[in-house]
């Protein structure tokens, strides 16, 4: 699949206009757009909005290291958000720490412009055999 069919496949990533620049096993970098629509009080980026973006580069790394015919689905997923984002889109860098035969940890990033830690999410991904 190619990163554009990869979002088009999830419907609410892509009603959040994500945008995949890599997509591979070993890493994979999504974007998330600035908008307004995505904001808290005071024009800050609302913390589920990072949450988003990052469960869905975690999925995104974890789907493309599974055997042929599985699937996946997040079991746990646990962010630490370091800084507020006003006005600026956000990367997020998602790369395994471990991959097992019954679920995958992936560890994602995310950055502002300006390349500032804003948040690090630890997920689990299950590995559902086909």
């Amino acid at each position: 699949m190619t990163p554009d069919e990869l979002v088009a496949a999830m419907p609410f990533a892509a009603g959040l206009r994500i945008h995949l620049e890599t997509a591979g096993p070993d890493e994979t970098v999504a974007v998330l757009p600035w908008s307004d629509a995505h904001t808290t009080v005071g024009g800050l980026l609302h913390g589920g909005a990072l949450m988003a973006l990052a469960d869905t580069a975690g999925a995104v790394c974890a789907f493309l290291g599974l055997p042929p015919g599985a699937r996946t689905a997040t079991t746990q997923s646990g962010t630490h958000l370091l800084r507020a984002v006003s006005g600026s889109a956000v990367r997020a860098t998602a790369r395994p720490v471990h991959a097992g035969r019954t679920q995958i940890v992936v560890q994602t990033d995310l950055t502002d412009d300006r390349g500032r830690l804003v948040a690090r999410t630890t997920q689990t991904q299950a590995v559902i055999p086909a």
